[in-house]
């Protein structure tokens, strides 16, 4: 059997990095994807709803209350990994028309071909900078953006600021979403930052995260639901109280940005690296 798995290893080099696709070793049709060993993404091809890691299950929470059960949406991807999202979104709400942005070319490719994409998928990926990008799209035209954008293991910080969010919340339909994927560790400077920067631009927001994220004890992600609209509170309290490592919906969020300012492009900084130790245990 391990040999078996060592022989459906890929690695590849691609413009980010060192790709690698692994076999999961508990489900015969998944694999994690790691980009210079940090894991970016797992998917199982046989059951694209299954989502092995807990934030990405707090963004599929979000998309799932942005309309009601089975509805097509509009969405777009900004950050595409392994199409994690894409895939799910395709099963659950088939019909919905979706665009991802990727900035590695060779990324994509490699993707592709391992992991082919459901059929009748309606998935668009174009290769390019996600800023660039949403600057060229059409006004109100996706129903929810993901924002989920690592170089390496960091957000880059053309992709922190008050103006990229402005673009986002311009392409949002007005009742739209989004929903962005922030990662940080204690004292949580670039959360607070980031929230307080997301707010300055779409006010109606609550975050979603671990209990020791929100407190400064670990390295983390902060999933934040941001719109026009009130966010759907009770029910995304729910189902990150019932998730196998339950979250946290913080609504407070004066409290919790502390103070921070939104960043403009002036001072904008790419998110913190994650401790060297944090994916040890994963390789």
């Amino acid at each position: 059997m391990a040999q078996r798995r060592a022989a459906r290893r890929r690695v590849e080099t691609v413009a980010s990095g060192v790709a690698e696709l692994v076999p999961d070793p508990d489900r015969d049709t998944a694999f994690t994807l790691l980009l210079d060993g940090a894991p970016q993404s797992h998917v199982d091809l046989a059951d694209p709803t299954y989502l092995q890691f807990e934030y990405v299950r707090r963004i599929a929470a979000a998309i799932d209350l942005a309309a009601p059960p089975g509805r097509p949406l509009r969405a777009l991807h900004l950050g595409g990994g392994a199409l994690t999202l894409p895939r799910y979104l395709a099963v659950t709400r088939p019909g919905s028309a979706q665009r991802v942005v990727e900035i590695d070319g060779p990324l994509v490719e490699l993707v592709r071909r391992e992991l082919p994409l459901p059929e009748r998928a309606n998935i668009r990926v174009r290769v390019g900078d996600a800023r660039e990008a949403v600057t060229g799209m059409r006004d109100s035209g996706y129903d929810v953006v993901v924002l989920d954008v690592f170089a390496g293991a960091r957000t880059p910080a053309h992709l922190a600021s008050v103006e990229f969010i402005e673009q986002v919340a311009r392409v949002l339909a007005p009742d739209g979403w989004l929903v962005a994927n922030i990662a940080d560790g204690p004292p949580l400077r670039h959360a607070r930052a980031q929230v307080a920067t997301i707010r300055a631009v779409l006010p109606e927001a609550c975050l979603v995260a671990d209990a020791a994220v929100l407190r400064g004890r670990r390295f983390g992600n902060v999933v934040v639901l941001a719109g026009r609209t009130p966010p759907p509170v009770a029910e995304l309290t729910r189902r990150a109280a019932g998730d196998w490592f339950p979250g946290r919906v913080e609504t407070d969020l004066d409290r919790f940005a502390a103070g921070a300012a939104p960043v403009p492009d002036a001072t904008a900084i790419p998110s913190p690296a994650p401790p060297a130790t944090l994916f040890g245990n994963r390789k």
